[in-house]
């Protein structure tokens, strides 16, 4: 009973966290900002890997493209560092997705050991930021809507998996994981995408529909990716940041993950509509 309530009053306090900051750009801004020094810090644990060379790039890189205008005194080469950055992202998201389906440990030597704490997560808060600027002023209601959908598909698939989980999703690297709990996330979380696009006043509920399909599915995956890190490490926990929880990586692997996949399609949106 007091792990139980340990583990409701650290989840509210970072739920609390969020809502709050979610009432101001800056404030949001800032809240990533240490959230992903804390990923970061959590995730150099996992690969081992030292030195300060991985929070320098994260701090450059977060900070450019979050005042832009501010950096470069113009919005000049913004869009086009973006795709660049949204291609490089997408395309170590899908080795590293391959990399999971395979035998093979996933890749911890020292130049990949860049590459994923800059584009598995230091792009992935870029992308959490921008998706609160979807419509070019800020606006966070689909970042919001996205972070309901991990909740409630995270939620589901819990209680689904643990009463009615019969076959493993991917037993070697997380064991209490089931493809009825995978499908019952996903359910429920197309079922919450109506009542965000009737509350939220932004997609239609199409769009929505699609977004909770995507970050059901991408977002299991990022839960799967950082487990087996986790594994290879031989940590239950990311970190301990979080009583009941573990760590603030632990939190957010699904929301880290689908990110770059829910702007990929907001921009797809964009074009099309």
């Amino acid at each position: 009973m007091k792990e139980l309530v340990v583990r409701a009053f650290s989840g509210l306090l970072y739920v609390s966290l969020f809502v709050f900051a979610l009432q101001s750009q800056h404030a949001l801004i800032v809240l990533f900002f240490v959230f992903g020094l804390i990923s970061i810090t959590e995730f150099n644990k996992l690969i081992k890997h030292t030195g300060i060379s991985s929070y320098i790039i994260f701090c450059i890189l977060y900070f450019v493209f979050a005042y832009w205008p501010l950096v470069m005194s113009s919005k000049t080469g913004f869009t086009e560092a973006i795709q660049i950055l949204h291609v490089l992202t997408i395309f170590v998201l899908l080795l590293l997705i391959k990399d999971l389906f395979s035998q093979k440990t996933l890749p911890l030597f020292v130049t990949n050991k860049f590459i994923n704490t800059t584009f598995y997560l230091s792009s992935a808060f870029i992308f959490i930021i921008l998706i609160a600027n979807y419509y070019e002023t800020y606006n966070p209601n689909i970042l919001l809507g996205s972070f309901v959908i991990v909740w409630v598909n995270d939620t589901f698939a819990y209680l689904v998996g643990k009463n009615f989980g019969k076959q493993k999703l991917f037993a070697s690297i997380s064991p209490k994981k089931t493809v009825e709990g995978f499908l019952g996330g996903l359910l429920f979380a197309c079922i919450s995408s109506y009542f965000i696009a009737k509350f939220t006043h932004t997609l239609d509920f199409t769009s929505w529909l699609i977004l909770s399909i995507i970050v059901s599915v991408f977002g299991t995956l990022g839960d799967l990716i950082e487990s087996k890190y986790k594994r290879q490490a031989g940590v239950k926990d990311s970190g301990v940041i979080m009583p009941g929880h573990g760590g603030l990586l632990d939190r957010l692997d699904s929301i880290i993950f689908a990110a770059p996949f829910i702007y990929l399609f907001l921009i797809i949106l964009k074009y099309v509509s």
